[in-house]
């Protein structure tokens, strides 16, 4: 597929589609993060690095689903993967244990040292929220910590100081509890500590005053897909996570699969009691994984507690969480086959020949011709992040967190994400840039031209 964009480029289809949609569908799209100002793009087909919108234009994909396709759209290997599985299992799902549940199980716990047991998911949103399930069942305490610009799904709890507004977010070493959303109870706000991420200082005063009460810390090992933490701040929550026995919670759907086989926690060589999955694991299909350390994962197994289904008698110590009771966890598309077996082409794919590393050299080609690129023009940018994720910013600061985010400029950003879309590279404004194992060196280096032919529009060259 060529792209088409570089003429004169319209979405006219695409705004009718929409105008449309809002009648049927609040805001016209099934979930905010498809949705972009004016309105969104609306997709027809797509194949390998490249999406094909209703009106015709095709564009290089950098978004991939939010980065869930790192293997591109429609992999062939995962095509066959899928297609021999439902027919030689004869049913897309069968509602009891099969094979596939242990071997994907058993290859995760190979390659993720957090791992000794592990359960699935239909989505990431789900795994992060069973874990705090977990960490606040098997302490048996209240509060969690997580940090300020950190999302781990649209759920009540996490869905507090990921965006906040720096008006309302208080103390940068003591940040101020912001709702997301509204619909949130006190309750979460009250119980939540918001930790500054890349302050070992600050972090480690906060979890020392609340340290009888936090469950858990959870975060994402890189901020957003594309800050990383620091190797020393890593170490050191560690050590401080381990002496007040706060379990710590690695959320790797981003990065999972993304900045190594064995994700952040590989790369960080950090071991944390649990971790997440998603995204990449599902191969292009809704998943999430949950794992930890055997002591824990077992305070879900249905052997050793309580049998939720046939109790007619629920104490008073299992109402109020007793760690003899049960610790509920069940879904009816958990382990589901036919994304398993997306899932296990997609693990094969990458780590055939070296593709993962290989995809990762390409995206630090691309990082650092943009740099240059950029360089050239004399305007002040970096790039940054870990693996197969990246992200462009405007700012001569080094980033370590979301409010040095904010004094980038989003403005010179998103002026020049927008004219991209127009020429051809397809990103949700001020998104970070995924790749795939699909993109060429064609795609590359045509990304590049782009953007200097949207620099010498806006330099007047």
């Amino acid at each position: 597929m060529e792209t088409s964009t570089e003429g004169i480029f319209t979405v006219e289809t695409s705004k009718a589609l929409f105008d449309e949609a809002c009648t049927y569908i609040p805001g016209g799209v099934t979930a905010h993060i498809k949705y972009m100002t004016p309105h969104p793009i609306v997709m027809k087909q797509a194949k390998g690095s490249k999406l094909t919108d209703v009106d015709g234009n095709t564009y290089i994909d950098y978004l991939l689903c939010s980065g869930s396709l790192l293997t591109g759209h429609g992999h062939p290997a995962i095509t066959e993967a899928v297609t021999n599985q439902l027919q030689k299992m004869g049913t897309s799902i069968f509602g009891t244990p099969h094979l596939l549940e242990q071997q994907m199980a058993k290859r995760i716990i190979e390659l993720y040292n957090g791992i000794e047991m592990a359960r699935f998911t239909n989505s990431g949103l789900e795994a992060t929220l069973l874990a705090i399930r977990i960490a606040k069942g098997f302490t048996g305490r209240e509060k969690l910590a997580k940090f300020e610009g950190h999302y781990h799904g649209g759920y009540d709890q996490s869905l507090i100081s990921v965006n906040p507004p720096m008006k309302d977010a208080g103390d940068p070493k003591r940040p101020t509890p912001v709702p997301e959303s509204r619909g949130i109870s006190n309750y979460y706000l009250e119980n939540t500590v918001v930790l500054p991420f890349n302050d070992l200082e600050a972090t480690i005063q906060l979890l020392t005053e609340n340290k009888d009460e936090i469950a858990a810390v959870i975060m994402e090992p890189i901020q957003g897909g594309y800050i990383p933490a620091t190797q020393e701040f890593m170490d050191g929550l560690r050590e401080i996570t381990e002496k007040y026995g706060i379990l710590l919670i690695f959320d790797e759907v981003k990065t999972g699969f993304r900045v190594g086989m064995s994700g952040a926690q590989g790369y960080y060589n950090i071991t944390p009691d649990i971790t997440t999955l998603g995204k990449v694991l599902g191969g292009g299909f809704p998943i999430g994984l949950v794992g930890g350390r055997k002591e824990i994962m077992e305070i879900t197994n249905p052997i050793s507690s309580r049998d939720i289904l046939s109790a007619s008698v629920v104490t008073d110590q299992e109402k109020n969480g007793d760690q003899d009771g049960v610790l509920f966890h069940s879904g009816t598309y958990y382990g589901h086959p036919t994304i398993l077996s997306a899932g296990k082409a997609t693990l094969d794919l990458l780590e055939k020949d070296g593709t993962l590393e290989k995809t990762i050299e390409r995206t630090m080609w691309l990082r650092h011709e943009l740099e240059a690129l950029y360089a050239r023009y004399n305007i002040t940018m970096k790039t940054i992040g870990l693996g197969t994720i990246f992200n462009i910013v405007f700012t001569d600061k080094e980033i370590l967190n979301y409010r040095d985010m904010q004094e980038s400029d989003f403005e010179m950003r998103e002026k020049i994400d927008r004219r991209l879309l127009e020429l051809g590279i397809f990103n949700k404004p001020l998104t970070r840039y995924s790749m795939s194992t699909e993109h060429t060196q064609e795609d590359l280096e045509k990304t590049v031209s782009l953007h200097e032919k949207v620099l010498k529009e806006l330099t007047n060259q």
